[in-house]
């Protein structure tokens, strides 16, 4: 189980006498990389009863045309740059800051897909 509570070692490398169990809300997950494809989410719980919607896979993203200042459906082509990693360039993962080529030009992405579930964008 991915936790997010202290390191076992400390700065210098020697190991932390263990005072207890994880604990339940401790909990972490592994980061949900949203890729090029036909729409896909997953329903996680989170703290609290709540549901929390990530997107596993787009190809439709909302994109604002900053001159009309409207909102319109457009189909992802391809990742054409991601500032997070030049990797995820290659595997198309769309993360927030994202270049997307769409079919109305280059967009931005403005949310966080694998915590939203939908992917935003504007136009560049």
């Amino acid at each position: 189980m991915l936790t997010q509570n202290r390191s076992n070692r400390t700065p210098a490398g020697a190991k932390y006498k263990k005072a207890r169990d994880k604990r339940l809300y401790e909990t972490g997950s592994v980061p949900t990389h949203t890729r090029i494809g036909e729409m896909q989410v997953k329903r996680v719980r989170i703290k609290g009863g709540g549901l929390k919607i990530s997107a596993v896979k787009a190809d439709v993203a909302n994109v604002l045309d900053p001159r009309s200042r409207a909102y319109k459906k457009s189909k992802i082509k391809t990742v054409a740059d991601n500032p997070a990693s030049k990797h995820f360039i290659r595997r198309n993962i769309i993360t927030k800051g994202t270049i997307i080529e769409t079919e109305l030009g280059k967009a931005r992405v403005t949310n966080r897909p694998g915590q939203e579930g939908t992917v935003n964008a504007v136009l560049v």
